[in-house]
């Protein structure tokens, strides 16, 4: 039984990957604590901050606000508060990073 565990066991192939992180991660892990807005394929918006992702690209927004379906991007109206939110990877259309939320950590960085 021995044998079976060290033959099996990770070769030294494997461990570079699980060390270092890939390019993709990296950038991930940047966009950690930001404002996010991810439109949905029922025609929903949900914004909050990017809390964490898995491998079916679920993604989880915590102090979420829901916008309905309108015709004018801008006029929305009143959001829905959802609080922490999980929305599953294949209803995600499109995830952008607000703009303001990406100016005030290059603000923050530059100020302290």
């Amino acid at each position: 039984m021995a044998t079976m565990i060290a033959e099996n066991g990770p070769s030294s192939r494997e461990q570079p990957e699980v060390s270092s992180p890939s390019q993709a991660m990296l950038k991930l892990e940047g966009l950690l604590n930001k404002n996010m807005r991810i439109r949905m394929t029922d025609g929903r918006t949900l914004v909050g901050l990017f809390l964490c992702t898995d491998r079916d690209c679920n993604v989880i927004l915590g102090s979420a606000q829901e916008f309905l379906k309108s015709t004018d991007t801008f006029s929305q109206g009143e959001p829905r508060v959802l609080g922490l939110a999980m929305i599953p990877g294949h209803h995600v259309v499109s995830i952008e990073v607000e703009a303001d939320s990406l100016e005030d950590t290059q603000g923050y960085g530059a100020d302290h």
